[in-house]
C-alpha cells in the first residue's frame, strides 16, 4: 500500500516528522518514508477498529434504552463475534506492518542494529504503563459495578459493554506485543533513532483511553443510577486530567530514544 504513495510525498512526510522530533541533521530516506506512510495507514485502520467497537457496543445497548429490557443471547453473541473479528483485523494490520518492515530490511545494503532490543520500560515506560493499567481496570470495575444494579436493563447493557472493554484490552495487548517483538530496521544511526521513536510513539498511542472513557458514558443516557453517573463523570474528569498532564510530566519520545541510544 505504501508503494502507491508518490515518493516525493513520503519524503516530505519524513522530513516534517524528523524536524518535529529534533532530528534535522538526519537525512529523510525512502526507507523512513515508507515506514512512516505504512504506520499512518495502520494507525488510521486501528482508529476505525476502535470506532466500530464503540458504535457496536452502543448499538447493542439501544434496545434497553428503547424499552426492550433484554439484550438477548443472540445480540450478545453477535457482539462477541464482532470483537473476535476486530481482533483478527488488528492482527492483520500488525502483520502488514511487520511484512513491510521485513521487506525494507531485506533490501538494505547495510543494516544497523541495537545490541539490546528495546524493552517495555523504554518503549512504554512506567508512567504510561501505570496510566494505561489504571484506566483499563477503572473502566472495567466501573462497568462491572453496574452488574449489581437491580434493573435488568442496566445489568445487560453492562454485560455488553464489558465484552467491548475486554476486546479492547486484548487488542491493545496484541498490539503492544507486536511493538516489543518487531525487528529493528535501520540503515544508519539516524534511522535507528527514528525506529526507536516510532516504537515509543506507537506504544504511547495505545494508552489513550478513548474507548475506556466512551463506553461507560453509554450508561448516562437514562439507565444508570445517580451514584453510578457521578462516579463515571469523576472517572472521566480524572482520566482526562492525567492524559493531558502525562506528556508534560514525562520525557518526549525523542528524548527517551536518545537515552536508549546513548547506552549502546
Amino acid at each position: 500500500m505504501a508503494r502507491d504513495v508518490e515518493p516525493s510525498t513520503g519524503l516530505r512526510l519524513a522530513e516534517v516528522w524528523l524536524a518535529k522530533h529534533g532530528l534535522d541533521d538526519v537525512r529523510p530516506t525512502p526507507l523512513l518514508a515508507t515506514r512512516l506512510v505504512v504506520r499512518e495507514r495502520a494507525r488510521l485502520g486501528a482508529a476505525v477498529i476502535l470506532a466500530v467497537l464503540i458504535i457496536a457496543s452502543g448499538l447493542a445497548a439501544l434496545p434497553a434504552f428503547d424499552g426492550d429490557r433484554t439484550l438477548g443471547p443472540l445480540r450478545l453473541l453477535a457482539l462477541v463475534a464482532l470483537v473476535v473479528g476486530l481482533l483478527l483485523a488488528q492482527s492483520l494490520l500488525d502483520r502488514w506492518v511487520r511484512r513491510v518492515d521485513r521487506r525494507a530490511g531485506a533490501a538494505l545494503s547495510r543494516r544497523v542494529t541495537h545490541p539490546v532490543h528495546p524493552g517495555w520500560r523504554t518503549v512504554l515506560g512506567w508512567p504510561y504503563a501505570v496510566f494505561a493499567a489504571a484506566t483499563c481496570v477503572g473502566a472495567m470495575v466501573l462497568v462491572a459495578s453496574a452488574l449489581a444494579v437491580p434493573d435488568p436493563a442496566v445489568r445487560q447493557v453492562a454485560a455488553g459493554l464489558l465484552i467491548g472493554l475486554l476486546g479492547l484490552t486484548a487488542v491493545n495487548a496484541m498490539h503492544l506485543r507486536h511493538l516489543l517483538r518487531r525487528p529493528v530496521v535501520a540503515e544508519d544511526e539516524g534511522s535507528l533513532t527514528a525506529d526507536v521513536i516510532m516504537r515509543i510513539e506507537d506504544a504511547r498511542d495505545l494508552t489513550r483511553p478513548i474507548v475506556q472513557l466512551a463506553l461507560p458514558m453509554t450508561f448516562l443516557f437514562g439507565v444508570a443510577p445517580g451514584w453510578w453517573s457521578a462516579t463515571a463523570v469523576a472517572f472521566l474528569i480524572l482520566s482526562m486530567i492525567a492524559c493531558v498532564a502525562l506528556p508534560f510530566r514525562t520525557p518526549s519520545s525523542a528524548t527517551v530514544a536518545r537515552r536508549a541510544m546513548s547506552g549502546r
